[in-house]
């Protein structure tokens, strides 16, 4: 997955009708800022008002996912979504002209052709993933549905579907990395069962539905006068069931197109959580209630500040033990507090600090209530940092790490004997001319107990 943000180079544009409203809607991309994130505007409606794609803005799920603010709507969402995740685009202005998002063929490779013409370009600032430590899950027990989430390294989902229909069957479809995104999802189209279709026009929705941009599936033989009927809604002159299976027989771009369409509407929805994803999304039934419903649960789980944290197996072989760590870095006992190193790339760095009753400091530092000093974490910080910048180095034995400076560091729960101190080091930018900047934190368990901003230098050797 991509370390940096990302964004497009140029403006792109595409128009088509909204699949519910029949309307003709035109969509402009422009490029936006760090941590601009991804927003929508309504440029046909004074003020041009900006919609976040948030989960807390969504007001409505049926057939789709739309979301509100101050009355003002954007619909059918999801699509262009998963497009904008699959190509792991982090910040930019979606302007739309209508209430509803183009469905085009259903699927999201027209918004993909479009976005791949704007080129991309990575931005001086790292994406700040959700990493999923521990299981989460959801389940609605009246509808069949169940989702759950899994530490992963990366962004990784399994759909499966069952509608007890002998022609769809029950199907599966697994995505293991995001940026297979297009080859393996980004065609499957949206569907839906043909006796579905009269009550979705008895709701005035599918008005822009068309064979062109859904796949009806055909559970029951229907005779020629409801087919004429059925014809007259979807707008065409005639429509064909030459067996039990897709009406006027449309080939499908996929076996199993049906389940990797219903991954495709996870990967959208779940884009309204606001942040990148790091772990594995296993989904039964699911629609797009469960899927917001499930984004509402990851949300609020970032925003307590417990779902952040990485997972650590002691069991595990590490990048680097203690041994490892003493020839990239000078010091030791009583003065080197990183025990191993678990995590390790070009962006971002994890030690580990085991925190026993035997440490010096406990022996002067509130004895009788032993606490490890705040300076010392950060002690302990500045040293994993130090790991990450001498990675970045080809003579790292020539060259030595050095703290410059630290930004709005707090301290939010204590440290105590028996605790295992988790670090995480993250460029918030590109090394440049040896000056690394990171967003720092520690944690025991899934509780973060400090975070802030720190800045490392890289100096020759004396």
């Amino acid at each position: 997955m991509r370390n940096f943000q990302r964004t497009i180079v140029k403006e792109g544009k595409l128009s088509g009708v909204g699949l519910h409203s029949g309307e003709i809607a035109n969509v402009k991309f422009i490029p936006a800022i760090i941590n601009h994130g991804i927003k929508f505007q309504r440029v046909d409606i004074n003020d041009s008002p900006i919609i976040d794609a948030n989960v807390d803005y969504v007001t409505s799920v049926e057939r789709g996912t739309t979301i509100s603010k101050n009355n003002i709507n954007i619909s059918t969402i999801e699509h262009l979504l998963a497009a904008i995740v699959g190509l792991q685009i982090d910040n930019i202005l979606i302007q739309i002209d209508s209430e509803e998002v183009p469905i085009l063929d259903g699927s999201s490779i027209e918004f993909i052709k479009c976005l791949e013409k704007c080129k991309f370009k990575d931005q001086d600032a790292a994406r700040n993933y959700i990493e999923i430590s521990e299981k989460i899950l959801y389940k609605d027990e009246k509808n069949n549905v169940e989702i759950a989430a899994y530490p992963h390294s990366n962004y990784r989902i399994t759909c499966m579907v069952d509608y007890n229909s002998e022609i769809l069957g029950s199907q599966h479809h697994t995505l293991n990395k995001i940026s297979r995104f297009k080859e393996e999802i980004s065609k499957a189209r949206t569907f839906c069962f043909l006796h579905e279709i009269e009550e979705l026009h008895s709701k005035n929705l599918i008005k822009g539905g068309d064979l062109d941009n859904a796949i009806v599936i055909v559970d029951k033989v229907l005779n020629k006068k409801k087919l004429d009927q059925i014809s007259k809604m979807i707008g065409k002159k005639s429509v064909e069931v030459k067996e039990e299976g897709i009406l006027n027989n449309t080939k499908l771009k996929y076996k199993n197109e049906p389940a990797r369409h219903k991954l495709l509407d996870i990967v959208g929805d779940l884009a309204l959580v606001g942040r990148p994803i790091k772990g594995h999304i296993i989904a039964a039934r699911p629609g797009h209630k469960s899927n917001v419903e499930f984004a509402k649960i990851l949300r609020k789980s970032i925003q307590k500040g417990n779902i952040n944290a990485p997972k650590y197996d002691s069991l595990q072989k590490p990048v680097y033990d203690v041994n490892e760590i003493k020839k990239i870095i000078d010091h030791r006992y009583p003065f080197l507090f990183v025990d191993k190193i678990t995590y390790l790339d070009d962006n971002e760095v994890v030690g580990i600090k085991n925190v026993t009753s035997n440490e010096p400091f406990f022996e002067g530092h509130f004895p009788g209530n032993p606490i490890m000093p705040g300076v010392l974490q950060v002690e302990a910080l500045a040293q994993v940092g130090g790991i990450l910048v001498m990675n970045s180095i080809d003579d790292a034995e020539n060259h030595i790490p050095y703290l410059a400076g630290i930004e709005k560091f707090r301290f939010r729960k204590m440290v105590i004997p028996g605790d295992t101190l988790i670090m995480r080091c993250k460029l918030v930018s590109p090394i440049k001319r040896g000056i690394a900047k990171m967003k720092v934190e520690t944690f025991v368990g899934n509780n973060l107990v400090g975070e802030g901003m720190m800045t490392a230098t890289i100096a020759k050797k004396k």
